[in-house]
């Protein structure tokens, strides 16, 4: 790119990202007085977040059951393997029932029961009936769009992809480097907000959708902001299985096994028993680990959720049956072929509970980020869950920061370079090296590949995509690599077990170009 931008435009806060996080960001920062403008990659938008196709639903403790707040978070740590932050899962787990009772406000409609209350299922780790869901298995798509329809007046842009946040020196935020239709311009803005979801297409089989490049941790790295706990990327126990599936694949939600479905292998034999005392409903880690063991000792291609005895199966999980049958499989009468897929990523961009980052002016909402909510392994439907409650707080907090930030003006630089893999290169290695469980063998092959990338990548989408994927990769592997333990959804085949003084996040940056893996931060329990 030349010294001068092609052109430019103001703001109070951006926004980049239109999933939970980034819209109920937008929304609060909205409310809150500020000029917003809202951007996205993808040309349309519909279907192109992961929030869209999240199915399961939203954990939350609701007023007049047994449950509790205390209960909830005593699950979350349980799940997260000993690197959840208290502080940081009771502040957001205490205020799911204001954010989800906003969300109703705002047009969500949830499934009732026959007393006229939310419906609520049970899911993989909890211990109570938690879960509120829409349209049976269509959670995601009501929420994105009741938060579509909430923000319909808002700057929303398609089509643009963030090349770089621009700060003063480390200083604070001064806005960001997009390319578009008009090429390559500034947006000056003292208040960025990262919500670009996850990075799922690191993999060959994912259930997230084709935008989910781990875009927002690259932009946080190259600001010199921090990154932690990438080593964890949980992989969904319950993908469906086809031998011709695209890059996306749907997911098999987790309430069909909370409702009674068992886990069998190509013998009818349970895939979890004798493996943890919740067998089927054992946390995400554990069921995934226990499927990639088993196929690997039968040679099989997947396992089967039998599902037949549901009642009203067709009913209760509608996205799943046309999923299936779509496949060629009928639900109702046969077992469901699954295999785990990559699913979530527990780690990210080092936040606080309001989204703020060490860089003054920059936020992150919903699953870019890493507040220590999620530890070493997510527990279900807990996502929704933060990026909601976060979402809103660093929306407000990005208001505020403009507020008292006034007008900043950007420096765009001379030229922006990134290099990269193409992304089925960095695919076929990541599900070579870095898959349900790694070795360190696989893991020296992985990034010894990975730091080869000199390929120049252009200043569009596809380009940006290679560039973000191949540090992600980077990140990735150099964690996974350091951490020589098997905890939560990071399993090292020669490493067994947990090591009690591995009980550390860690934390990543991006020093003169080269990632560096720090010392690992201590986790409040």
């Amino acid at each position: 790119m030349t010294a001068a931008p092609a052109w430019q435009q103001r703001a109070d806060v951006v926004v980049i990202g239109t999933g939970v996080g980034g819209l109920a960001a937008a929304r609060a920062a909205h409310r809150a007085g500020s000029n917003v403008v809202v951007l996205s990659k993808a040309v349309t938008g519909h279907g192109v977040t992961a929030t869209h196709y999240a199915q399961g639903g939203i954990a939350v403790v609701l007023p007049g059951t047994d449950d509790s707040v205390e209960a909830h978070v005593a699950d979350t740590l349980a799940a997260g393997g000993g690197l959840c932050d208290r502080d940081a899962v009771t502040s957001i787990v205490a205020d799911g029932y204001r954010a989800v009772t906003e969300l109703s406000g705002a047009g969500a409609q949830f499934d009732q029961g026959p007393d006229g209350n939310w419906a609520l299922t049970r899911e993989g780790g909890h211990s109570r009936r938690r879960i509120i869901h829409a349209g049976g298995d269509a959670t995601g798509a009501e929420v994105q769009r009741a938060l579509d329809g909430a923000a319909a007046g808002l700057d929303i842009r398609h089509g643009q992809v963030v090349l770089q946040i621009l700060h003063d020196a480390g200083a604070a935020v001064t806005g960001v480097l997009v390319a578009n239709a008009d090429g390559i311009g500034v947006i000056h803005a003292p208040s960025v907000v990262l919500a670009t979801g996850g990075l799922g297409q690191l993999y060959r089989a994912t259930t997230n959708p084709g935008g989910a490049t781990g875009d927002g941790v690259a932009l946080a790295l190259r600001a010199g902001v921090a990154v932690s706990d990438l080593e964890f990327i949980q992989f969904h126990p319950t993908m469906l299985y086809s031998a011709n599936a695209g890059r996306r694949r749907p997911l098999v939600t987790e309430a069909v096994r909370g409702e009674g479905a068992k886990l069998i292998d190509s013998r009818g034999d349970s895939v979890t028993e004798g493996v943890h005392p919740m067998g089927d409903l054992a946390p995400r880690d554990v069921v995934a680990a226990a499927i990639d063991t088993r196929l690997r000792e039968t040679g099989d291609h997947c396992v089967y959720l039998d599902a037949r005895e549901i009642e009203g199966f067709e009913g209760r999980f509608p996205t799943v049956t046309a999923a299936c049958r779509s496949a060629g499989i009928d639900p109702v009468n046969e077992p469901i072929p699954v295999v785990p897929g990559a699913h979530y990523s527990c780690g990210g961009v080092v936040t606080d509970v309001t989204g703020r980052t060490e860089l003054p002016g920059l936020f992150a909402a919903g699953e870019v980020g890493r507040t220590g909510m999620h530890g070493a392994n997510r527990l279900a439907s807990n996502s929704l869950l933060e990026g909601l409650v976060v979402g809103t707080r660093a929306g407000t907090a990005a208001a505020d920061h403009a507020a008292s930030s006034g007008r900043v003006r950007a420096r765009a630089p001379e030229q922006v370079e990134h290099v990269g893999l193409d992304r089925n290169t960095v695919q076929q290695a990541m599900s070579r090296g870095a898959s349900v469980v790694r070795d360190a063998a696989g893991l020296r092959q992985l990034i010894e590949l990975l730091s080869t990338a000199d390929e120049r990548r252009p200043a569009d989408r596809g380009g940006a995509e290679d560039a973000a994927l191949t540090l992600a990769a980077l990140v990735v592997a150099g964690t996974a690599l350091a951490r020589t333990e098997s905890r939560g959804c990071h399993h090292r085949a020669e490493h067994s077990g947990a090591e009690p003084d591995q009980a550390r996040s860690t934390t990543v940056r991006l020093l003169a170009g080269a990632v560096v893996v720090e010392a690992p931060a201590a986790v409040a329990s």
